[in-house]
């Protein structure tokens, strides 16, 4: 299944496992830190398969429903709610791409209890003196690509990821501070409500 590039991606060579080092992140960390954010909002940049860059402003309500809010001149919004991950673009006149949520590397942080323990989902898990990175897929279904995520420590921290998708394109979100906590109406999310602005 091809999805958009906008948000989903390629696979460039994995990471491969390194030797344990005091400042790797464990993937048990990195699930704790992942199960422990349920809101977060923060600035991001994306750096699409094609060389170019957008910039927007990131909303994530786990389990299940993050927003993309692209920066003028974009008109783009990119929604996950509902099991499903919906695209809005004004310039097609009609209403949004929509592709099943489980289908999609997204699904991985957006589950509600990430496990990056589980047999085969972990492909590669490194550190290169100042990031761990995770390369994660979904075990049943590696086909439908991977995400790699990068990480600091000291406060954990999730700074950016590179979804891999079935096509072979890739998609760079590199995030600013991301804000936790808080709540957001659940109208950000509504693919339904969304797509009535959209058409009004």
């Amino acid at each position: 299944m091809k999805l958009p590039r906008l948000i989903l991606a390629t696979a460039t060579t994995l990471a491969l496992a390194m030797p344990a080092m005091a400042d790797k992140l464990s993937l048990n960390a990195i699930s704790t830190y992942l199960n422990g954010m349920q809101t977060a909002k923060g600035a991001f940049t994306q750096i699409n398969d094609d060389g170019t860059i957008s910039t927007g402003t990131i909303y994530i309500a786990r389990p299940g429903k993050i927003r993309f809010e692209y920066n003028p001149p974009e008109q783009t919004l990119v929604l996950a709610s509902a099991g499903a991950v919906a695209i809005f673009d004004p310039k097609t006149n009609q209403g949004p791409e929509t592709y099943p949520l489980n289908k999609t590397p997204l699904k991985i942080i957006l589950a509600k209890n990430v496990d990056l323990g589980r047999t085969n989902m972990v492909v590669g898990h490194s550190y290169d003196g100042t990031a761990t990175t995770v390369t994660a897929q979904d075990p049943e279904h590696p086909e439908y690509g991977n995400i790699q995520l990068k990480f600091t420590a000291n406060p954990v921290e999730l700074r950016q990821w590179i979804i891999n998708d079935d096509s072979g394109s890739s998609t760079t979100v590199v995030l600013g501070e991301l804000k936790k906590g808080g709540s957001f109406p659940y109208t950000l999310f509504s693919i339904d409500a969304n797509t009535k602005r959209f058409e009004r």
